[in-house]
């Protein structure tokens, strides 16, 4: 995928493709519910349009004592106002629920847009970050866009009766409706410019917001408060701001300096068309005042739509083509997937020639790695601190895909497999776990969605990570509410966390892939070591063996835990430096045995 921004330059023309793409999405979620909502918006133009004309009608009759003129003036006057108001509440209340809806199809979409993409990639690039952040913003005013083109489609209307009742006193009044180019032109132009420099300055923004959060949340409470650097993140967070913003106001003055000026040329024409019907057309005092009402109105009619036509090229062209670009960014990803996802793992799944780098950088985490993982073998990963255990882990879960190289399950391609299909066949558990504060018992079964109310499976993941002693101290057993900013919430330890984080990656009965990421990280050695030993005992006995099963891979810096491991894999410097089994790799006093050796002399 190009990293090229395709939300930056173009013009109008070649935005449409994307423009439309994002009306048929609200049209798609609610196809009666739109044509209803924007046929109300322009019947509720119809009577506040046409109040120019019983004005002109009073005067008539008033001038030329027509009480006939002054009833049916009269009336109009009424039934307007009337109908103005029903029918713009009545419009209101279509156009919210519409809003309601749609609102909640676009936030599932863009949501399951960024689920859905094969790769993580997208939340590490810096420049995919400032489009994703962008769009996070708009896509809760996406919804407006409909909305904004209900509104303008209203004023369009009000501007062509306006017209038409103009050029009923003279065609040439028509040219006063060309005055206000001017305006529709900047006002056009103002977002555009405004979004360019917006956009420019969005890592200064979320640099702002990241350090305002990081001042005001309580995860980081502790360390702000201790290390007293408080006033050091507002002050932080003020000059980012400032790098965002200082642009922005230059830009919004200047585009501001320009509509200033196209609003004094309508201005100009609207003088020279009451002096030109009332001087020298000298044009009765009902024309003079439908001028002066339709004129005025033209006026208000002109700043609003061009408001709208503003708000439509800031949010629906920059917004929708940010929706297009994750759009096309997700297909892109997915239309490699031409290969079935396996449903059993026959001989193992082989690395050849493997190299990553993350985004942004040209440092190699992997290099070169040629590996096998034999089906139904638990595996172990070990090595110091950076050396690409983890990584690798997140190659195998399709969360990343090789720099260089391949990953192959049993002979087929893992970057031609559906990342939703492999993921599937998949479970694991991560030092890095995100805490879910829901109820206990979805905060476990969400492990596997589709068993996610069945209370024995989730009782047993339960027992499988070892977390029964968690469950038995919550208040309400798995009922309990979690996390202490909910109603009758609680809170618990980390540790304790971290074993309902397992017990969430054991909801899976018979992975494929089973990748334990040091998730026992909190818990003491020797628990950690009966847990492992428990479920790899467990894993050798249902589908593995030599034929075939499930692999399990165990990531751990306890040299007592990994050396239960049908196979070890060192890593050291991105490369894997020895494999082989604990009795081997000892044998072989290579680098393997120098890290046991180290580690086993701290507890003698």
């Amino acid at each position: 995928m190009s990293s090229t921004d395709p939300t930056r330059g173009g013009d109008l023309p070649a935005a449409l493709p994307a423009m439309w793409r994002a009306l048929k999405r609200g049209f798609d979620a609610e196809p009666a519910l739109l044509a209803v909502a924007f046929a109300l918006s322009l019947l509720a133009a119809l009577p506040d349009a046409l109040m120019a004309v019983w004005l002109k009608l009073l005067a008539d009759g008033l001038l030329g004592d027509d009480s006939t003129l002054v009833t049916a003036a009269a009336a109009g006057l009424a039934a307007s106002a009337t109908l103005t108001w029903a029918l713009r509440v009545v419009s209101d209340r279509t156009q919210r629920r519409f809003r309601d809806r749609v609102t909640i199809a676009l936030e599932a979409h863009v949501a399951g847009l960024q689920a859905g993409v094969v790769t993580v990639e997208h939340h590490e690039r810096p420049a995919y970050l400032d489009r994703l952040s962008m769009l996070r913003d708009q896509v809760f005013v996406l919804d407006h866009m409909y909305m904004s083109l209900f509104t303008t489609g209203g004023w369009i209307l009000r501007l062509a009766v306006t017209i038409g009742l103009l050029v009923s006193i003279h065609p040439a009044l028509a040219l006063l409706a060309l005055c206000a180019l001017p305006t529709v032109a900047t006002a056009a132009w103002r977002p555009g410019v405004e979004r360019a420099v917006e956009q420019a300055g969005a890592q200064a923004r979320r640099l702002a917001r990241h350090l305002f959060d990081a001042a005001t949340t309580a995860a980081p409470g502790k360390d702000v408060r201790v290390t007293g650097i408080g006033r050091r993140l507002v002050r932080g967070r003020r000059a980012a701001w400032e790098r965002w913003y200082r642009p922005v106001a230059a830009a919004r003055w200047a585009s501001a300096g320009w509509h200033t000026l196209g609003w004094s040329v309508f201005g100009a024409g609207y003088v020279g068309a009451v002096v030109f019907v009332a001087s020298g057309l000298r044009a009765p005092p009902g024309d003079v005042l439908l001028l002066l009402a339709a004129g005025s109105r033209l006026a208000g009619y002109v700043s609003a739509t061009v408001g709208e036509i503003g708000f439509l090229r800031g949010i629906w062209l920059d917004g929708s083509r940010r929706l297009a670009w994750l759009e096309d960014y997700a297909a892109a990803q997915a239309e490699r997937a031409d290969r079935p996802a396996p449903t059993s793992i026959e001989r193992g799944i082989v690395l050849e020639r493997v190299s990553f780098a993350y985004p942004g950088t040209d440092r190699l985490v992997l290099e070169d790695v040629d590996l096998t993982l034999p089906a139904g073998a638990v595996v172990a990963l070990v090595g110091e601190n950076g050396a690409g255990k983890t990584t690798l882990v997140k190659l195998l879960g399709k969360m990343y895909e090789p720099t260089a190289g391949r990953i192959l399950v049993d002979g087929e391609d893992l970057a031609r497999m559906p990342a939703a299909g492999w993921r599937a066949s998949l479970a694991g558990a991560f030092q890095d776990f995100f805490r879910f504060e829901l109820q206990a018992q979805r905060t476990v079964g969400i492990g596997d969605v589709p068993r996610l109310d069945e209370r024995p499976a989730i009782e047993t993941a339960v027992g499988r990570a070892g977390a029964g002693d968690v469950v038995r101290t919550l208040t309400d057993g798995l009922d309990t509410q979690l996390g202490p900013t909910w109603p009758n919430g609680v809170d618990v330890s980390f540790g304790q966390w971290q074993k309902l984080s397992l017990a969430r990656g054991f909801m899976r009965d018979e992975p494929l892939l089973l990748a334990l990421d040091e998730p026992t990280a909190a818990l003491d050695a020797e628990t950690e070591h009966a847990l492992f030993e428990r479920y790899a005992s467990a894993a050798r006995g249902n589908g593995g063996g030599a034929a075939g099963g499930r692999i399990t891979l165990l990531v751990s810096h306890r040299f007592s835990t990994v050396r239960m491991a049908d196979l070890i894999v060192v890593l050291d410097g991105a490369r894997v430096v020895e494999a082989g089994s604990h009795e081997e790799l000892v044998a072989a006093a290579g680098h393997y045995a120098e890290l046991y050796e180290i580690q086993a002399a701290a507890y003698r």
